[in-house]
């Protein structure tokens, strides 16, 4: 009798065991991505019936210039989800290794018309548009998935430290004539708002990224 109570104790505890794990799967599947709202990278889930939900922190307006000649803006990224980062062309530390990486993103999402890749260029008065344009040739770069941007230093400079917090804190007080230099890819959904932060130069924060672009397409 001791042992069939110990074999039925044993097959109540492995079944406690794995509907346990079941439903912990179930609620990390189903917790949807936070919302990046200051320049502290403060995650905060808000939900659409709550007050500040129409007050989550979006991208500023912007127009600039890509590889190909081609004026991309607003407009052109409105509805897709696209991981943004800053680099220039003649970098020699980690912007390779960022370019090296978000090549593994264009991979992935290759056919993907709903995820874009936008890149922007720190130094514009080096990165023309036909300097852009050798560049993505030679990284294999897909014009209509991957966005190297160019124009004025003020506008790109702003848009980093202000919109996308690229430089996190440290960024919000600085201008134009101090360098920008980040690691972060900053990963914004349909609405342009920020929905995830990710170290370029580290090649396995580009699955924690490629997943969360997954969730972000499931949670429309």
């Amino acid at each position: 009798m001791k042992q069939e109570h110990l074999a039925l104790y044993l097959i109540n505890l492995s079944l406690l065991f794995l509907f346990g794990c079941t439903n912990q799967n179930t609620e990390t599947e189903g917790t949807p991505l936070p919302f990046y709202n200051s320049a502290d990278f403060t995650p905060e889930w808000i939900g659409e019936e709550e007050v500040q939900y129409s007050e989550i922190h979006t991208i500023a307006n912007f127009s600039f210039q890509n590889q190909s000649g081609e004026v991309i803006n607003n407009k052109s990224l409105a509805g897709k989800i696209y991981v943004a980062d800053f680099f220039f062309t003649i970098c020699p530390s980690i912007c390779p290794k960022m370019t090296s990486n978000l090549e593994k993103v264009q991979t992935e999402f290759i056919n993907d018309k709903s995820v874009m890749l936008v890149s922007h260029s720190v130094m514009p008065w080096v990165d023309s548009v036909s300097v852009l344009k050798t560049y993505a040739e030679m990284h294999g770069i897909e014009n209509r998935k991957w966005h190297l941007l160019t124009g004025h230093t003020e506008e790109i400079y702003q848009l980093a430290r202000q919109s996308y917090f690229a430089e996190k804190e440290i960024g919000l007080d600085k201008d134009s004539n101090e360098f920008l230099h980040t690691e972060n890819f900053i990963l914004v959904d349909g609405l342009g708002r920020i929905r995830g932060v990710y170290n370029g130069t580290i090649p396995l924060e580009m699955d924690r990224l490629i997943t969360d672009i997954k969730t972000l397409k499931q949670l429309g």
